[in-house]
């Protein structure tokens, strides 16, 4: 049977879920992650809930089938089915990794109390990060595994291209596809990502244990 990871990694291959106006119901990956991930005319809703649950309610929800599993309506059922909580639907990018060293110098964070560290360490795994003049760079295992990026640039080095340089540096310190979450509405980081190589595939929706 097709894993949450099988899918995702022929995702990062550029190989997609059929555009049937579907939706596929597959296991979580661990306790920690569940959620839907939407690509072109295909859904995949990740849960240990009843795949019957998760259709019939789909079923229910008064709006075009293949808007339903990223409704208001449907993720709203679904955080209280499962007691979960939500920030907001992302979209789902993804960049190869770059030979070479990061032009940027990089220095590792080995404190495990910084904040950028702990605020990773509630999503990700094997979280490892660096700083470089007002940037932060966050590398971490997050939803079945997938290796995810996220970076954070002071407010006082903005317009100057660290964030391209920092998502850039990620593919070359990546040893494997590497996935960013960026939310629609904040054109800036989503211009930095698709300016440093990265394609959209999709949107995600995660559900986070509390």
């Amino acid at each position: 049977m097709e894993t949450l990871r099988d899918i995702l990694d022929a995702a990062a291959r550029g190989v997609f879920p059929p555009p049937d106006g579907r939706t596929t119901v597959v296991a979580q990956a661990s306790h920690r992650d569940a959620g839907v991930l939407a690509f072109t005319a295909h859904a995949v809703v990740f849960t240990d809930e009843d795949p019957r649950w998760v259709h019939d309610t789909l079923a229910a929800v008064p709006c075009d089938a293949l808007a339903a599993p990223m409704n208001a309506r449907f993720l709203a059922a679904f955080l209280e089915r499962t007691g979960r909580t939500s920030e907001t639907i992302d979209a789902m990018l993804v960049g190869s990794p770059l030979p070479g060293e990061p032009a940027l110098p990089l220095q590792e964070i080995t404190d495990g109390g910084h904040p950028r560290i702990v605020y990773a360490r509630r999503r990700r795994a094997e979280v490892r990060a660096w700083t470089t003049g007002g940037g932060v760079l966050v590398l971490g295992r997050g939803i079945a595994g997938r290796l995810e990026v996220s970076v954070e640039v002071d407010d006082g080095v903005r317009h100057r291209g660290l964030g391209r340089a920092l998502v850039t540096a990620a593919r070359q310190l990546a040893p494997e596809p590497l996935w960013a979450q960026v939310a629609p509405g904040n054109a800036r980081s989503m211009r930095a990502f698709q300016a440093a190589g990265y394609r959209p595939v999709g949107s995600e929706a995660l559900l986070i244990a509390g």
